[in-house]
């Protein structure tokens, strides 16, 4: 179970610290919002923008928050810890402001790269079904077809290129093996 305490979730330097997120606002308007948390309290940024991704766009942004937080008009939400708490989907209060994913219109973008050895493990142990000789067999073959261990393939050589048309011969192969083996890491957006 999650501990959702205010000094669980804060950073140790969360007084000095200028901590931009992204609430549920309850009322007439409801709606999601940027937030400024401070330890003692939540404050809407929505009078800088409306989006977070909008807020950290700005050249500015850190002090404009800032500024704002200063100039004593930014509307407070509620007592930081009683966010948090109401934060948890289990038992949120629908009536009352509760945190949300940081981003909202901005693009994400990751990139995945697994290493080749660990990669070709599980689809070889998947194969052998748990056997551990079946799987040496397995991990024996496909050394002898690439002539070279498994553990020294680098994605997009010539090496890689001998496992993938391997597996997919043996019907091993999926996209997920491509992260791992081909040329080029993927970008997930």
């Amino acid at each position: 179970m999650m501990n959702l305490a205010t000094e669980n979730v804060l950073p140790e330097d969360a007084a000095k610290a200028t901590l931009i997120a992204r609430a549920h606002i309850p009322g007439l308007i409801a709606g999601p919002s940027p937030v400024l948390v401070k330890p003692d309290f939540v404050y809407d940024l929505g009078a800088l923008a409306s989006t977070s991704a909008e807020l950290l766009a700005r050249a500015d942004v850190g002090i404009a928050v800032k500024d704002a937080a200063s100039s004593g008009h930014l509307k407070r939400i509620g007592a930081t810890a009683d966010v948090i708490a109401n934060s948890a989907a289990k038992n949120r209060d629908e009536k009352k402001p509760y945190f949300l994913a940081p981003c909202d219109l901005q693009t994400v973008k990751a990139c995945g790269v697994t290493f080749v050895s660990s990669m070709l493990e599980r689809v070889i142990e998947e194969q052998a079904k748990g056997d551990p000789e079946a799987a040496e067999k397995i991990r024996h073959s496909l050394g002898e077809e690439i002539g070279a261990s498994l553990a020294s393939v680098k994605p997009g050589s010539p090496e890689a290129m001998r496992v993938k048309e391997s597996l997919l011969k043996r019907g091993l192969w999926s996209q997920y093996l491509e992260v791992g083996i081909g040329p080029d890491a993927e970008v997930f957006t």
